[in-house]
């Protein structure tokens, strides 16, 4: 279920709640954020992860050999009951959730249904996406940034279309993000014909693409904040994006494979604290056009 990757879901909830501008701190709130977030990371994302694993065992062999199925610590038939455990408790979750916040429409039940048929199509065939570099990092990067905000917003406040159209654009940026964790797999995704970017363009392009997509749409969305009156909180996005640019130059163009997760680890906490940034701009505006 790789616990590392529930944080994303888990702080897009934050700031889904923190865009809403409905989000109080007090106990029946911050008891149902927990359980929204229980449904984002751990059970929802440990789906995705299950059978994206279940689906790559082939590729992990090549890759990581060392990995739970591929290794033989887990057999088949535990994975796929893992898979189903934790889908259906998310949408269970979920639906709890749309009884709490009175939703006429189930959309955290929709969107957890949703979001989890992206991760289907996204590991398994015959569509499965992330054969395709751009359409499946962009899935990726969707489900990382979009999905876990629209729930955090949609249960303390309401959704609307404007913060559905930001929040895409938002995650072209995750898109780079998702670009990043494909170097490390070059060698078995060009032996099994998947067409990530690094296999596509090679190395040195796709990083290019890589940090300018992770760039480009996050001054987008300093753009954004500026157009809707939040000056402050768009000059405080260029900076944290000031210091990303560059850890790009100091690690991550210099050698992609190399130093994928030192780039990672020092850049990440600045994108993630603008998506923050962002969401407490948008809570303190006046957005509308509700669903």
């Amino acid at each position: 279920m790789k616990p590392i990757t529930w944080i994303p879901l888990i702080w897009g909830v934050v700031c889904g709640a923190a865009a809403s501008g409905g989000y109080e701190w007090r106990f029946d709130h911050v008891l149902i954020a927990a359980a929204c977030m229980l449904m984002s990371g751990p059970l929802l994302t440990g789906y995705t992860q299950t059978i994206n694993d279940y689906y790559d065992r082939e590729i992990d062999a090549i890759n990581e050999p060392y990995r739970p199925i591929p290794s033989g610590a887990i057999s088949l038939s535990q994975v796929q009951a893992q898979i189903w455990v934790l889908l259906l408790a998310g949408i269970a979750i979920a639906f709890g959730l749309d009884r709490w916040a009175n939703h006429d429409f189930p959309i955290i039940t929709a969107l957890a249904i949703g979001g989890s048929f992206v991760s289907y199509i996204y590991s398994a065939p015959p569509l499965k996406l992330k054969q395709n570099g751009w359409l499946g990092n962009y899935a990726l990067g969707a489900s990382y940034i979009a999905l876990p905000w629209w729930a955090g917003q949609a249960l303390f406040g309401q959704l609307s279309w404007t913060i559905v159209v930001v929040t895409l654009v938002y995650s072209l940026a995750g898109l780079g993000i998702a670009v990043v964790n494909d170097f490390k797999s070059v060698e078995g995704d060009r032996a099994l014909g998947l067409k990530s970017l690094p296999v596509s363009f090679g190395i040195q392009t796709a990083s290019w693409i890589c940090v300018l997509m992770i760039d480009l749409f996050q001054l987008a969305a300093a753009g954004y904040l500026v157009a809707i009156g939040q000056n402050l909180y768009a000059a405080i996005l260029v900076l944290l994006i000031i210091p990303q640019i560059t850890f790009q130059d100091m690690y991550f163009l210099r050698d992609p494979l190399g130093n994928d997760v030192k780039y990672q680890a020092s850049a990440q906490p600045f994108l993630v604290l603008g998506m923050l940034v962002t969401a407490l701009a948008i809570g303190h505006s006046t957005v509308a056009t509700v669903f």
